[in-house]
């Protein structure tokens, strides 16, 4: 069920706040690649909560609730063990 909610989230902040192709491309390589995943449900509910909040601007959002960037790469490159100079 979280992989379902992490594509629907992604889709949404690709249509409607234009998530940089970079990483769309990580969180796409955990959706191709979810037996690699299994068993860290709690990181990708939160990681699907963060693209869902993504704004593209970099702005706080509604209540302060924005995530940037910078916010979700790190949360990428935790989960999916990315070194940021190998990007």
């Amino acid at each position: 069920m979280v992989f379902e909610k992490l594509t629907d989230a992604l889709h949404a902040a690709r249509q409607e706040q234009e998530l940089p192709d970079y990483l769309a491309e990580q969180i796409l390589f955990i959706l191709d690649n979810r037996e690699k995943f299994r068993g860290r449900e709690d990181q990708l509910a939160k990681l699907t909560e963060q693209v869902s909040l993504y704004d593209t601007y970099g702005q706080t959002g509604y209540l302060g609730m924005g995530v940037s960037n910078l916010i979700l790469e790190k949360s990428l490159q935790r989960l999916i063990d990315i070194q940021p100079e190998q990007q």
